[in-house]
């Protein structure tokens, strides 16, 4: 995992702006897809991780708000192997972030509405706040799931609300069993080397700026070349071959968790096409 941070650190201050030049002559017609800016707005900051409010296709303005983040990051300490947390109270508090990275105010949970680190490694905790609050009292938008795979060789970034940095790559590829420790996810995403996220960055959204949307959430990577270890995850393919790449970094997908929300923002791991591990 892209271990969580506890204590004091000192402040890492980030800052850079990428200009598009303007053209001399008319710019010919786009013929791919037009990328959007990804910066920090609706992104968190939690205590040790990062995060980001987060809506389905068919949230509401009137539902209540979730933040997704690494199910490892949780305030509780990591899920075991094969557990699921569901409805689990808690207060923690995230601050909320906006385009510059600066914080605009902090939103609290009222529970972990899901958790796991099978399968998957995430966190949905959900808010005491509606969406529209969020948007009213901040104006900060919830950043979209995508309800499709991601697709290899796509144009991604990450999104660390905690060191409030951007990192961009592509998807090099999908890995059929990511295995760290005790855990094994699958059909994770693996990144070309230009994303190398550090502690901290657990949890981040992965953005794909054609789009704006999040395809997967930031949480794992090889740091010293072992194999299958804490923070040495290693790649099994369809026919237990085992590869180790060092210095490589990895997501969990997300689009998975759409069909498992429903109305209200409710988790219903009963819902139609939800493939999410039940407890």
């Amino acid at each position: 995992m892209k271990k969580p941070l506890a204590g004091a650190l000192l402040a890492l201050f980030l800052t850079g702006a990428a200009a598009v030049p303007a053209a001399a002559v008319p710019a010919p017609a786009p013929t791919g897809p037009a990328v959007k800016a990804v910066n920090f707005a609706g992104t968190v900051a939690l205590s040790n991780c990062s995060g980001s409010v987060v809506r389905m296709p068919d949230s509401q303005s009137g539902d209540p708000a979730l933040v997704l983040s690494n199910g490892h990051c949780l305030e509780s300490g990591f899920p075991a192997a094969g557990e699921v947390i569901t409805d689990q109270p808690s207060t923690r508090s995230f601050s909320l972030l906006n385009s510059a990275g600066n914080s605009v105010g902090r939103v609290r949970a009222s529970k972990v509405a899901y958790a796991t680190m099978t399968d998957t490694d995430i966190s949905l905790y959900q808010l005491t706040s509606t969406y529209a609050q969020i948007q009213s009292r901040y104006g900060i938008a919830a950043l979209q799931l995508d309800a499709g795979h991601p697709v290899q060789g796509s144009a991604i970034s990450v999104v660390s609300g905690y060191w409030k940095k951007i990192y961009s790559c592509n998807v090099d590829g999908f890995v059929y069993r990511l295995k760290e420790g005790d855990w094994t996810w699958k059909d994770s995403v693996r990144y070309t080397p230009a994303c190398n996220t550090i502690g901290g960055t657990s949890g981040s959204p992965v953005i794909d700026p054609a789009t704006g949307r999040i395809v997967a959430v930031n949480n794992t990577g090889n740091e010293d070349g072992q194999r299958c270890t804490e923070n040495n995850p290693c790649e099994v393919d369809e026919n237990g071959k085992v590869t180790v790449r060092q210095g490589i970094n990895y997501a969990e997908e997300t689009y998975g968790i759409v069909p498992c929300v429903g109305a209200g923002n409710k988790i219903d791991l009963s819902r139609a096409g939800c493939a999410l591990p039940r407890p």
